[in-house]
């Protein structure tokens, strides 16, 4: 099946933001949370492309995947005290991306 346009934007934004993203790994305030933090914060944003990529083949789990790398860096900021406004713009882009998703969600392939 083809691609929607909508999924594909979904996509360029979502690799966009994890190459500007991923640097933050390696940055001192998130060494400062603790030993393991940048491993955690390092397969949240690998998931989140991961799930790009899923969604880039229109598959439901990419779709899944995303939505969970999503919740899974809110749950990290939120525990680490290090929420701001940039998780506010990004909760808010993030829901428009999920009625997109659960739009289309039912014709994406189930297959792997």
């Amino acid at each position: 099946m083809k691609r929607p346009l909508a999924i594909t934007i979904i996509c360029v934004i979502g690799y966009m933001s994890v190459v500007f993203t991923f640097p933050q790994v390696f940055s001192p305030p998130v060494k400062r949370l603790g030993l393991f933090m940048p491993a955690v914060y390092g397969i949240l944003i690998a998931a989140q492309f991961i799930g790009c990529v899923g969604l880039w083949y229109y598959k439901r789990w990419g779709a899944e995947l995303f939505v969970m790398a999503f919740f899974g860096r809110v749950l990290f900021q939120l525990l680490n005290d290090t929420a701001g406004p940039g998780l506010v713009m990004s909760a808010v882009l993030n829901l428009v991306f999920f009625g997109i998703l659960l739009r289309h969600y039912p014709r994406m392939n189930t297959n792997l």
